[in-house]
């Protein structure tokens, strides 16, 4: 197989001479938005991420096969690769652990006050904070029991969290107290003191945190998004952290980077990280298992 290899696989050497050693010829290219460096009728497989952002993929007319380093959907075009029988593959369980471990430490900054002490310890003051929460007891609603939802399921119900469930396919899974559909999401939330989204973006789904949803939230409860920005009514989130939220920590954003000018940048209860919560040095590890597994019987 012809594999184009794109810079979203940050891959070693030795791994894509592994993959030559199993008979497929390797194209690279770093940025996918560059010019391709072979014909487009060549290519019968894809690594990468974002290429058919900038690629018409009905150029690909031998494709047969995608590998994405992504676990989202949102930047294919599904219709077509369906209709065409194109097999597609993500990363799912790549980022799992480091996006999960990343949730639970940022409801654990917003609770511990880190931001309170950091700005006391910088400037050299003693100041107890009276405000400090326990995470034990509280309840937890994940929307999105994928394999990075039920990762952040584990280690808040090993903080001794009740934890809920929401998904679009909901199941019976030991990891969560119940799990119910979509349509259950409205009663969860005015439940739960802390609200973590990692479900995919779709039409279903977009624009699903407005302000209808933050009013049903606890006073005091958090928001920690490591989906899709486009989850998240970003005006609506604004009002909800001046009056509602104790906090929120959001890694992704509807338009990134995040305008410089955006007033989130001044939110105190806000935690912005910029589409960072994914990074984790097993990640490379994970995906090549990923992407071999996937090649098997192409």
């Amino acid at each position: 197989m012809v594999l184009l290899v794109t810079g979203a696989w940050k891959c070693l050497d030795e791994q894509l001479n592994s993959l030559r050693g199993l008979g497929h010829e390797i194209v690279f290219m770093q940025n996918e938005k560059d010019e391709l460096p072979c014909a487009y009728e060549r290519v019968e497989g894809v690594i990468g991420n974002g290429l058919f952002l900038y690629h018409d993929i009905r150029k690909f007319s031998s494709l047969t096969y995608i590998q994405l380093t992504s676990a989202g959907l949102d930047r294919v075009p599904l219709d077509y690769i369906q209709e065409k029988g194109i097999v597609l593959r993500n990363a799912k369980g790549v980022y799992s652990v480091p996006m999960a471990e990343f949730a639970l430490c940022a409801v654990l900054q917003l609770y511990k006050q880190s931001r309170f002490f950091t700005e006391k310890q910088k400037s050299h003051t003693w100041e107890k904070h009276r405000g400090v929460l326990e995470l034990f007891g509280k309840t937890v609603c994940v929307v999105g029991c994928g394999s990075v939802g039920t990762e952040c399921a584990k280690r808040f119900a090993a903080f001794g969290c009740q934890v809920l469930g929401v998904d679009l396919y909901p199941r019976e899974d030991r990891a969560y107290t119940e799990m119910v559909g979509l349509d259950g999401l409205d009663k969860q939330l005015a439940a739960a003191d802390i609200v973590v989204l990692t479900l995919p973006l779709t039409a279903q789904t977009k624009g699903m945190m407005n302000a209808e949803r933050f009013a049903l939230m606890k006073q005091g409860s958090v928001l920690v998004n490591i989906a899709r920005g486009g989850l998240v009514d970003e005006d609506a989130l604004c009002v909800a952290l001046d009056n509602r939220l104790l906090g929120a920590a959001v890694d992704v954003f509807e338009t990134e980077p995040l305008n410089s000018e955006s007033v989130l940048w001044e939110k105190e209860n806000l935690i912005i990280t910029p589409h960072n919560a994914f990074v984790g040095e097993g990640n490379n590890t994970r995906l090549w298992q990923v992407i071999l597994e996937g090649l098997q019987g192409v």
